[in-house]
């Protein structure tokens, strides 16, 4: 049993120790293959890294990646209490914030989540969740391109009766629409994706799991109640053993969806993210440290945590993903018509048109814009659309998008960065209010249509005339009041 004072004494690079749960761990020969970069490992050498580890990494990742005799024991003695630092002025106004939250009550749309979210979040998991690539006007245009889209209504139709439910990869679901997968959940909650899962089972919805959760994909599925649907979101590792053991587990677990990730061989540049992260952890000394070392470490949580991605990913990998699961696999991050149709030809079982939620590559084209090219192309080439599932995601802020994308072919709609607000706010019961809104305002649009069943929406309950002329709505006032525009370099401190 090491003593904390035996402890500090590693603390270099080429002896190097950290405490993590009141455990001590060498992590020497890990350093340089850290996703995160060696740096922030070196910040805590010889000391108790558990405070900054637990929102990043699931529980078991010391298990995985380290070898048994990296594990150096139980500490011995407790770690003193540290010194809290005095809190800054933006702190001290952002924990005021979050005593003045509103009730739950008073929250009568998902943007309100954002509202909430931007001022008592912590800065660092705010500028990771809102980010997106660039100048962020992809980011924009996902939800500008629904507003672009008109309703047709019916009138004179019996709409006493409304059922929002439908199926989905043949299984049943209340609403046609899911939780998709979104990294990093402890950073908005300390019980992470555990909360959407939990939500998501008392309310009848599907949860897509992350690859980058911070919670355990085992922690994640015990956390269901048996009964409901959870798929799986594979960002691919280059080492294929590894691919083979998540995506056989995951199948062993009960999970009814495959859906690989494929507009991210490399993560797009998130700028709020990467001020953030620099802001907040580079030193001068750090800067020097990491220039003659030439590692760049200003990439933010996205990239810190995705290294592992493999970049020569292409359309022969789909049969040899076939060879390894009987689970439906699909295509998360198709962006053209071309790349729709071949997803059909290598025999997948459906798509996501989706760009990352403005993530990745700027001026991609938003999923809805998409949706309307893909759908008319699939069916021309004799695609039947009931087995070859096309989904979106992006944008989604209201039920009225959801049901868009419903009339224009989409099988079901994901919805991440809103549900992750919810969850940072108010926890399990914001997840729940959150859904309870897309699903009132659902069924109000659908009598308003006046259609009483999912399968009853087509597209000849939509004008997307708009979406080539331009005409649409010019401003949404709720998204820009919420909507944190880009910052431009913060001034060091007075000495």
């Amino acid at each position: 049993m090491p003593s904390l004072l035996e402890i500090a004494e590693h603390n270099t690079h080429d002896d190097c120790w950290v405490v993590i749960h009141g455990k001590a761990y060498d992590v020497t020969g890990f350093l340089d293959e850290h996703p995160g970069g060696s740096a922030i490992i070196m910040k805590f050498a010889g000391k108790d890294a558990t405070k900054k580890f637990d929102p990043i990494h699931p529980p078991d990742t010391l298990d995985k990646f380290l070898s048994p005799e990296c594990y150096m024991g139980e500490v011995e003695d407790e770690a003193e209490e540290e010194e809290e630092e005095e809190l800054t002025e933006e702190e001290l106004a952002r924990a005021e914030m979050v005593t003045r939250k509103p009730s739950l009550d008073a929250i009568y749309n998902l943007t309100d989540f954002e509202h909430v979210a931007r001022h008592t979040m912590d800065p660092t998991a705010w500028a990771y969740y809102s980010s997106g690539s660039d100048d962020e006007i992809t980011m924009r245009e996902n939800r500008n391109a629904y507003q672009r889209i008109f309703f047709r209504p019916r009138i004179m139709v019996d709409v006493s009766k409304i059922d929002m439910s439908t199926t989905m990869l043949g299984c049943k679901t209340s609403v046609p629409f899911y939780i998709t997968a979104t990294a990093l959940g402890k950073l908005g909650h300390p019980d992470g994706e555990t909360v959407l899962t939990r939500a998501a089972g008392k309310e009848g919805v599907i949860q897509m799991i992350p690859t980058l959760a911070s919670c355990a994909f085992d922690e994640i599925v015990d956390a269901a109640d048996g009964t409901q649907t959870q798929w799986f979101q594979l960002y691919v590792n280059a080492d294929r053993a590894v691919c083979r053991k998540l995506v056989e587990h995951a199948e062993a677990r009960g999970v009814r969806g495959l859906f690989i990730t494929v507009d991210a061989p490399q993560l797009g540049r998130r700028e709020k993210d990467m001020r953030s992260k620099h802001f907040e952890e580079t030193t001068d000394v750090q800067q020097e440290e990491e220039e003659e070392e030439k590692i760049d470490r200003l990439q933010g949580a996205a990239r810190a945590i995705s290294s592992f991605i493999d970049t020569s990913l292409s359309w022969k990998d789909v049969a040899w993903f076939r060879s390894i699961t009987k689970m439906p696999i699909l295509l998360k991050g198709v962006q053209s018509v071309d790349d729709a149709l071949l997803a059909a030809e290598h025999g997948c079982d459906g798509i996501v048109l989706s760009n990352h939620g403005g993530r990745q590559l700027e001026f991609a084209p938003s999923a809805i814009e998409i949706l309307t090219e893909v759908m008319p192309a699939l069916r021309a080439r004799g695609v039947d659309t009931n087995k070859f599932q096309v989904y979106v995601d992006g944008g989604v802020r209201r039920g009225s998008d959801i049901i868009k994308a419903i009339c224009l072919g989409a099988k079901g709609v994901g919805l991440g960065r809103l549900f992750l607000y919810a969850m940072s706010t108010y926890g399990e019961q914001g997840v729940r209010k959150a859904i309870n809104i897309l699903q009132d305002e659902i069924e109000m649009n659908m009598r308003l249509l006046g259609v009483t069943s999912i399968a009853q929406l087509s597209e000849k309950y939509v004008d997307v005339l708009g979406l080539k002329n331009g005409r649409g709505v010019p401003e949404d006032y709720l998204f820009r009041e919420v909507y944190q525009p880009m910052a431009l370099p913060r001034f060091k401190s007075k000495l």
